[in-house]
């Protein structure tokens, strides 16, 4: 005799989704994914990396306090949106950067790049990359300025640009070095050396980060470790870095083969200066990314084609974040052109546009 199973099968209406992560805890993975790069670039330059992460941080959690409180809406500071720009914003900048013009970068990041738009959710642009973009346009010279790597004393005293107070020039990093009878000292990124030198840097170096270069780019392997740990979460859309490398790869293949003594091999390309960094945690923003499938993939080869058009003919050595801004600032057009066609409606085109007009 069968036994009857007391088995009940609830049938239900899509869409069947178990769990969806909320905001908070998407930028809290986001934060712990780069809690390593920030240490890294802390045991790489010291104090001074040190003093610039906390102090980016602060000025991205008290200009959003201050907003929030100015235009009576509760506080967001728990949603941990404005600790990722501050964390991000530190990273692209140099170690030595004067603290006073990171507290500057912090508070542009957060008023105009999102507090301007409406707050989380409706910013257009990177806000890390706004802070960024602005100190490089009104301080070049400390923006552009480098200090080497793994410096003896670096837990122990401040690179002194780090203190500068504002409107006073800084003692400059070779000058510092020299006086500390430090021998080895270049002030030039591996991008730097490369485009005004054709000198290349090996790829052991870039890979481990033992190069100079902002607080939180040299490690392309940490990097690329701390975003398949967002991958692998499904916090991140794996489409854009994977775009943005592989167009950049193929696109500066092409001018290698064409003249190698003039352009950098494609994996230079992909190790070297912010590429990592802005692939993986700053074009994968997603309110600035487009959502459809075409969309990501036209976004970051756009990205792509932008940063070794960049590199190699304009006046600066890097363009990861030109490329990511333009990229952001065409996201809702590509959008609007890659929407995919709904069931049952007819393809929209010029010739059936034009035949509706005529009828």
């Amino acid at each position: 005799m069968k036994k009857r199973l007391n088995a009940r099968v609830e049938i239900r209406t899509s869409p069947h989704i178990h769990y969806a992560p909320s905001v908070s805890q998407i930028m809290r993975n986001v934060v712990y994914a780069l809690v390593p790069i920030s240490l890294f670039g802390i045991y790489q330059f010291g104090l001074s990396a040190l003093a610039l992460i906390v102090v980016t941080t602060a000025s991205c959690l008290a200009t959003e306090h201050l907003f929030m409180r100015v235009s009576d809406r509760a506080s967001s500071l728990h949603d941990f949106s404005a600790v990722i720009t501050g964390l991000l914003l530190a990273l692209t900048l140099p170690p030595g950067f004067p603290l006073w013009m990171a507290a500057v970068a912090g508070f542009i990041a957060i008023a105009l790049g999102k507090v301007i738009f409406g707050g989380l959710g409706y910013n257009i642009l990177n806000p890390a990359l706004v802070g960024r973009a602005f100190v490089q346009a009104a301080f070049p010279v400390a923006i552009t300025t480098w200090t080497p790597a793994f410096i003896p004393g670096r837990f122990s005293e401040f690179v002194p640009s780090t203190l500068t107070l504002p409107f006073l020039k800084p003692i400059s990093p070779a000058e510092w070095i020299n006086a500390n009878a430090i021998d080895g000292f270049t002030g030039a990124t591996p991008l730097a050396l490369q485009k005004f030198e054709q000198i290349q840097t090996s790829t052991i170096d870039l890979l481990m980060g033992m190069t100079s270069g902002s607080a939180g780019e040299s490690s392309a392997l940490l990097i690329m470790a701390c975003g398949l740990y967002l991958a692998f979460r499904k916090m991140l859309d794996w489409r854009i870095p994977v775009g943005i490398l592989l167009s950049s790869a193929l696109f500066s293949a092409l001018f290698y083969l064409i003249n190698p003594d003039l352009y950098p091999p494609p994996l230079f390309t992909l190790l070297s200066g912010g590429m990592m960094l802005g692939a993986i945690f700053m074009a994968t923003d997603m309110v600035a990314s487009p959502l459809t499938p075409l969309g990501v993939w036209s976004y970051a080869i756009l990205i792509g084609v932008l940063t070794v058009t960049i590199r190699f003919f304009g006046g600066l050595p890097e363009g990861i974040m030109y490329a990511i801004l333009l990229g952001n600032a065409a996201s809702p057009l590509i959008a609007s052109l890659t929407q995919p066609r709904a069931y049952g409606k007819e393809r929209r085109s010029l010739f059936n546009r034009r035949q509706k007009e005529e009828s």
